[in-house]
């Protein structure tokens, strides 16, 4: 894997110790859509943007602060004010219509609703995509868009239907593209500066584990529905890739995710946003 260079890796590492708090922390992003006199840097997706850990007691889940994503590390490092307005389980349906979601604002296999009981980053009310609209129109000052969708898509799929999702995998690939296509395309529709869309990575890099070939099936949609829309890709799936080799194949070998969680580590959410700061060519 290509190093880093050095000030881009310090400044990277001095990002992530502002999203943990070890060196300092902004206040928490506005509710509403603002004009801000700062770059703004608004960030869009899943989990994984939002930083979510589940190897923390569920009290934590009451604190979104502690939940560190790339999209702070990558705000800190440019210099932008972000506005991670991501949800846990959101999927490229729930995010549009705020219905069939993988426990963002549905309650799956009797699993909890994220929405209904613990704070986001940033609290709004309706659609992700509502909110991200609203935001792009009220605030001229973004420079930075950054989304993450699809995984949920296959989780929700082995969730409810695990008899059949593989067999329903190419079906729901190409339903993940045209839902991004139609995401990207109406954040276009409200502002034409960069908007990055950022890959998934491999649970285990073996060619053999089956996981690859879905991931790779889902991020090929992925780059489609950004090509489509002029929008920049980020190589989360490179991003981790090497490194997994290098343990055997794991990511969580690697450190990269957590234990018995599909989550990146610090090190992960890290090597994801030096991915996004790569295609804003910083």
């Amino acid at each position: 894997m290509r190093s880093i260079p050095g000030r881009r890796a310090l400044r990277l590492l001095v990002a992530f110790l502002v999203g943990v708090g070890l060196v300092g922390v902004a206040g928490p992003a506005s509710a509403s859509p603002t004009p801000s006199p700062r770059p703004t840097y608004l960030a869009l997706g899943d989990s994984v943007p939002f930083g979510f850990r589940g190897n923390l007691p569920p009290v934590s889940y009451r604190f979104p602060q502690l939940f560190v994503g790339f999209p702070q590390v990558v705000g800190a490092a440019l210099g932008l004010r972000t506005v991670n307005a991501s949800c846990p389980g959101e999927t490229t349906t729930s995010f549009v219509t705020g219905k069939g979601s993988n426990g963002c604002e549905d309650n799956v296999n009797g699993g909890p609703v994220y929405r209904g009981n613990f704070p986001l980053h940033v609290h709004y009310r309706g659609t992700q995509l509502d909110y991200a609209l609203e935001a792009l129109e009220g605030d001229a000052n973004v420079r930075l868009v950054t989304v993450m969708l699809g995984a949920n898509d296959a989780f929700l799929c082995q969730k409810t239907t695990p008899d059949q999702c593989v067999a329903e995998l190419p079906v729901m690939v190409a339903r993940v593209g045209t839902n991004l296509a139609f995401i990207l395309g109406r954040l276009r529709g409200a502002y034409d500066g960069k908007i990055v869309v950022v890959t998934y990575y491999a649970l285990n890099y073996d060619s053999a584990d089956p996981n690859v070939e879905g991931t790779v099936l889902l991020d090929q949609a992925i780059r489609g529905a950004a090509a489509k829309e002029g929008a920049v890709v980020a190589d989360g799936f490179g991003a981790f890739r090497q490194r997994a080799l290098q343990a055997g194949g794991s990511s969580v070998a690697a450190g990269l995710l957590l234990p018995n969680d599909v989550h990146p580590t610090q090190l992960g959410q890290v090597l994801l946003a030096r991915a996004v700061d790569q295609a804003v060519g910083h």
